[in-house]
């Protein structure tokens, strides 16, 4: 593949006033495919996010993840000199993303309608915890606290309230990220047809109830809602983690009679199970769970993880490993599919992933990770700024 193909975003401008993980996802993603992102960020402390621990060579997990490709610039916003500096960028830019507390880009005049009178083809794209308007408009939101409200800690854990479980992974500020990403693409198609820039209203709480779909359509009309079930799938069995024989951990997920049939006959080698009324199908081995992984784990108990893979595999079972993450890290199927690159950082080259969905046609931005405005003088000089002023911007602390 030839390397200088176009990208899609190609010769876009973002700028984004971001911080933690919702925004720099999205404007992430969106240097994936091209765009420039010139991420403003506060004098002397930078996205708080740099902040979180120093478990790369010295760098935040968060921030490795998630700002690659883009270009730090220092601006205290306070200030008004640095102001203009941003309103000359958003005259030349395309997009607007900001994650700031609710409220704060409207008190600088950085709401869609102020900018929209100035630059009719700017994007803005909003993102906060409950969106405007309604009682929450101005509550803090965390990711943490949006797992809470909305509903995904009431079906992900053990059973019990005391065994209620987060996930181990930002999954809210994800999911408000990427509905920011595909709504920034689609506001550009949008102008494309119109001409004209639009506004992008994110709430994470909205996003994250969207992905809470299924439990809240089980629980429709007052339904009991799918239980808490661990690693297990609460409404479908045997769908879940077992023990081994040799201390390891298989997981496998069954979905029809004819796979029952299957992991009966050629999994645990009783064919009599299959039409055991028990067991004969789904609703019933969900109810009677506890009997059944009884049995599984008898079975599994003399034998190893590779011998249930392989057993699994000739019943054509759905099965996976339970990977660490230097399980990950190692997995045979990413490197299989060459899917590692390196990427500089102000700690020297890092291992990056290249981002999801490969499309022939071109390759996906993979350029460094910025050290705080490390950007800030060449993109001040862009703007026409010299030397001399930038000297005294910089006494004075606004960049």
């Amino acid at each position: 593949m030839n390397h200088s193909n176009p990208r899609p975003l190609d010769g876009i401008t973002v700028i984004s006033l971001e911080h933690a993980i919702a925004a720099p996802f999205c404007t992430r993603q969106l240097a994936d495919l091209g765009a420039r992102v010139i991420k403003i960020e506060r004098p002397g402390s930078g996205d708080f996010a740099r902040g979180y621990d120093q478990r790369v060579d010295g760098l935040a997990s968060h921030f490795v993840w998630t700002n690659r490709s883009k270009e730090s610039l220092t601006l205290d916003l306070k200030q008004d000199s640095a102001g203009a500096i941003l309103d000359a960028l958003i005259a030349k830019a395309d997009v607007l993303v900001q994650n700031l507390a609710p409220g704060a880009s409207a008190r600088m005049g950085l709401s869609f309608d102020t900018l929209h009178e100035r630059y009719p083809r700017l994007i803005v794209c909003d993102i906060s915890g409950y969106g405007e308007g309604g009682p929450y408009e101005k509550k803090k939101a965390y990711d943490l606290l949006i797992q809470s409200e909305g509903g995904f800690l009431s079906v992900t854990g053990g059973p019990g309230d005391e065994q209620m479980a987060k996930a181990g992974c930002s999954i809210a500020d994800i999911a408000a990220g990427m509905y920011a990403y595909t709504g920034v693409l689609s506001a550009l198609m949008l102008r494309d047809k119109t001409g004209v820039g639009s506004r992008i209203d994110v709430s994470m709480l909205e996003s994250l109830v969207e992905w809470m779909g299924y439990p809240m359509y089980y629980a429709y009309n007052g339904a009991p809602p799918p239980a808490r079930a661990g690693a297990s799938h609460s409404t479908i069995y045997p769908y879940g983690p077992f023990p081994t024989g040799d201390g390891g951990t298989v997981m496998l997920g069954l979905q029809n009679e004819r796979e029952w049939a299957a992991f009966c006959e050629k999994v645990l080698l009783d064919t009599d199970l299959a039409s055991d009324e028990r067991f004969c199908a789904n609703f019933k081995r969900s109810e009677n769970r506890d009997e059944l992984r009884r049995i599984i784990v008898g079975s599994f108990a003399r034998l190893t993880v590779d011998d249930v893979v392989q057993r699994l595999e000739d019943a054509q079972i759905a099965n996976a490993r339970v990977n660490d993450m230097q399980g990950v890290w190692d997995h045979p199927q990413l490197k299989a599919r060459d899917r590692w690159r390196e990427v500089e950082s102000p700690s020297g080259p890092l291992p990056s992933l290249l981002p999801p969905g490969h499309n022939a046609a071109f390759s996906p931005r993979m350029d460094g990770v910025p050290a705080l405005g490390e950007h800030t003088g060449s993109l001040l000089s862009e703007l026409g700024i010299s030397a001399e002023e930038q000297a005294r911007l910089a006494a004075s602390g606004a960049i």
